[in-house]
């Protein structure tokens, strides 16, 4: 390949005047497909006579208006609400709705209910969610965000070194996202439910949609999830009823497989033990509902123990419904219940499959009967409008069952406007096309990039590299100057882009060379590289995966850098003269052992998937523009690792009995390359612990038999959790010379009982400091939410005994009595 400068003059070529026409017709039928106008019901303008329908009345409550409207309604056009791409009822004002739309990290064009147009071109394209969640930024996951521009403004007239403004919420990406999509609605080009987030656990490195992920730890996922979820729904008139747009928690349950080795997500038996359900997979879904108030849960294609997710009746009707109270719909992944009759055997008949999604199981019959609690209330698909009125004539499910799922269905739809009328004259009426891609927005992009840039190595001399000290920059590498690769999956049309090349390029001269075809690097372009490296003041490589490697549909079987760029890194670095830096760009993390411990190496960054500004956002961090502070959300394992552990075993706990070593910080005992939390800063933070109980108790009557004899742990019950929170006060400095943000992890690691984790994550804040500052940070810790550990049979315990506390690398000893 031949080496370029960054800046060439290309010519345009010659193109045949009937070649651009017919490219000009397929950018129609892509891009103009849609209307220029809202889908909504109850248009009383258009049609005055649905003003007398009761739930076109916006003055009764939603339960009224929807028991309204499903009186109204035949069994065969209650089916027809029952699959995504719903139908009309044109005698009752109603239109077709699709109810699929994703927004994982910007609204997408992934699902058939969103469009782009030469109206709306593109949206703003944030980080892929594993690299958000790299931010850790708690503080600003509780806050919403109003200044952002004002804010940025400050931040670009201010140099590294002085007071710059703390970088605005995570919450307000979600806020953006949301409004970028209704503005799309009111053009037609969006619906109003988007199915996202994804908040399953990131349990084995393989998995090639785990960059969708907030990472491994139960208590970020928890965190990040109802963070989107609230950023995505809530309304700014306060309104708590009502919802901007509605989100979807997925994928419901323990669903961490695609395709490895012969084994598939629709075929898939998650064998989970009742301990590691609890206390590792459920939890994320248990706060999107409880802490978010989610409008949604997506079961699974996988079963789980036996049992496809979305028949479960004690998944579904049980824990969704029945514990957690969900105020909303449950929808199945695409095409699952064709899935489990097709491709599980679950049911002998479709007429059976239908009806085991719609009650989730026989036995929940008497209990949907009582308390109006049925399984999935929408298809993704149309397996239930295809075989649902065979199942209600066949006796296998009531009618009634069909009107509490729909009813479900059309709730949800009612919080959002969607029977309210003319949209233009509700809340967010007023949004269009002005609305999306917006400076501020864009800007936005680029801010969430930044903070969750991780700096993993860092020798004395390399990061930051000084831009007027740097006269030729080697940029190489096959991820050097893409575009597509940055935002990765469920993605959309961005704004635009910013290349790692025109990153790096808009600071310092640059000289630039692939090194590989692409990311796979079957050859590599060894000698031009070694040319191009020897000749320059320092050295970028821009390396790792893309969707090739990793996505929906395809694991990984290694965690080795694809190919020959090993081989091409070592060269390079070989013959480098100033500092190398080495940048990963991948959503699962990368046995990168030879380059942690090649001195010649000198600066390691994971990027993730960095979103449309994820060039301009590595340049600010490889310059010191900006102050890294990401840290890993996920555990980078050797290649060892996956060699001996396949990921068929959903054991989140060692054995070793069998050598089997874990999964995860929390449990996982062997060797890291990186561990969960690693990341370096140019600043030097540390941490003065003020204030801790040494010793604190939970209560419990004198009868308890831990009164007489000794226990281990103690049911975290509602008695013994009154008045059960203490206070860690810590003081947090920045030592050194410039002004940045750090992530404060508080860990518990609780006495060895009930095989209790290692260590757990017990809170994390982010806060900003001056050069030569301080602060003091304070943790309220609940003991029986926050130092508890589940037991074999999935109850809560306090564990009693000595649990350490650890804030970096201090440690204090905590006595736990009754």
């Amino acid at each position: 390949m031949a080496m370029a400068s960054v800046s060439p003059q290309n010519s345009v070529p010659k193109v045949p005047v009937f070649l651009l026409f017919c490219m000009f017709l397929v950018f129609l039928s892509t891009h103009v497909s849609a209307q220029s106008s809202p889908v909504f019901a109850c248009d009383v303008v258009s049609n005055p006579s649905l003003a007398s329908l009761g739930f076109c009345n916006t003055s009764l409550g939603i339960n009224d208006r929807v028991a309204d409207l499903v009186k109204r309604l035949t069994l065969q056009e209650k089916i027809l609400f029952l699959v995504n791409s719903a139908g009309n009822v044109s005698r009752l004002g109603i239109p077709k709705y699709e109810w699929w739309s994703e927004a994982l990290h910007g609204v997408s064009y992934v699902g058939p209910g969103t469009h782009f147009s030469n109206n709306v071109a593109g949206a703003t394209s944030f980080p892929q969610v594993i690299l958000t969640a790299a931010s850790f930024n708690t503080s600003l996951f509780e806050a919403i965000g109003k200044d952002f521009g004002e804010a940025t403004a400050r931040h670009k007239s201010m140099e590294l070194g002085t007071t710059i403004e703390k970088i605005r919420d995570l919450m307000h990406v979600m806020m953006v996202v949301s409004t970028e999509a209704r503005a799309m609605y009111n053009v037609g080009l969006a619906g109003l439910t988007f199915w996202s987030p994804n908040i399953n656990i990131f349990r084995d490195p393989r998995w090639g949609r785990g960059q969708e992920t907030p990472g491994e730890d139960p208590l970020l996922s928890s965190k990040y999830g109802s963070c989107y979820v609230k950023g995505l729904q809530q309304r700014d008139d306060g309104d708590k009823e009502k919802l901007k747009v509605a989100a979807c928690c997925k994928h419901y349950t323990a669903y961490d497989l695609d395709n490895w080795k012969g084994s598939d997500r629709y075929h898939f038996n998650a064998v989970v033990t009742k301990q590691d359900m609890d206390d590792t997979f459920q939890p994320p879904f248990k706060s999107c509902v409880i802490d978010g108030n989610v409008a949604s849960v997506m079961c699974s294609y996988n079963q789980v123990n036996g049992k496809p997710t979305c028949a479960d009746p004690d998944l579904l009707s049980g824990v969704i419904r029945g514990e957690w109270n969900l105020n909303g719909y449950i929808v199945t992944d695409c095409d699952s219940i064709d899935v489990f009759y097709n491709s599980q055997n679950y049911t002998k008949t479709p007429e059976e499959a239908a009806a085991a999604a719609i009650l989730a199981g026989y036995v929940v019959i008497l209990i949907a009967e009582c308390f109006n609690l049925t399984g999935v209330d929408l298809n993704c698909g149309s397996f239930l409008g295809q075989h649902t009125e065979a199942a209600v004539k066949g006796g296998l499910v009531d009618e009634h069952a069909i009107d509490i799922a729909v009813s479900n269905n059309f709730a949800t739809l009612m919080r959002l406007g969607f029977f309210d009328g003319d949209p233009s004259k509700q809340l967010y009426g007023k949004l269009g096309p002005k609305d999306v891609c917006t400076a501020e927005n864009q800007e936005l992009a680029r801010e969430a990039a930044r903070q969750g840039i991780v700096l993993l190595k860092n020798t004395a001399g390399s990061l930051p590299l000084s831009p007027t000290a740097i006269k030729n920059l080697a940029v190489i590498g096959p991820n050097a100057n893409v575009t597509k690769t940055m935002i990765g999956n469920y993605e959309g049309a961005p704004c635009k882009y910013t290349t790692p090349l025109q990153g790096l390029a808009a600071s310092v001269a640059t000289t630039y060379l692939p090194g590989c075809s692409n990311v796979a690097c079957s050859t590599a372009q060894v000698d031009d590289a070694k040319k191009l490296a020897a000749a320059a003041d320092a050295t970028v490589l821009v390396m790792g995966a893309d969707l090739s490697i990793e996505a929906e549909s395809r694991d990984r079987v290694d965690v080795l850098l694809p190919g020959q760029q090993q081989l091409l890194i070592t060269a390079v670095a070989n013959v480098s003269c100033g500092p190398v830096i080495l940048v990963i760009m991948s959503g699962g993390g990368m046995d990168v052992s030879f380059a942690r411990t090649n001195d010649k190496i000198t600066s390691i960054l994971w990027v993730g998937y960095p979103g449309e500004a994820g060039g301009a956002a590595m340049a600010d961090i490889i310059f010191g523009y900006y102050n890294p502070s990401g840290r890993l959300p996920m555990t980078w394992y050797p290649q060892s690792y996956v060699d001996k552990v396949p990921m068929t075993n959903m054991n989140m706990r060692p054995d070793p009995s069998n050598g089997y070593p874990g999964r995860t910080y929390r449990f996982y005992t062997g060797e890291t390359v990186y561990s969960f939390g690693d990341g370096l800063s140019y600043s030097q933070f540390t941490h003065e612990l003020i204030q801790a109980p040494r010793q604190v108790s939970v209560f419990s009557e004198e009868s308890h038999v831990c009164h007489s004899s000794e226990c281990q742990s103690v049911l975290a019950s509602e008695q013994a959790c009154q008045n059960s929170t203490f206070d860690v006060l810590l003081r947090v400095k920045n030592g050194g010379t410039i002004s940045g943000s750090h992530t404060v992890f508080l860990f518990s690691s609780p006495p060895a009982v009930h095989n209790s984790p290692q260590k757990h994550l017990v809170g994390f804040e982010k806060v900003f400091l001056n050069a030569q500052t301080g602060r003091h940070v304070r943790f309220k810790v609940d003991i029986c939410k926050d130092l508890s550990v589940v037991d074999e049979l999935g109850s809560k315990k306090v564990a009693l005994g000595e649990h350490i506390l650890h804030v970096g690398s201090l440690k204090h000893f905590l006595s736990v009595r009754i």
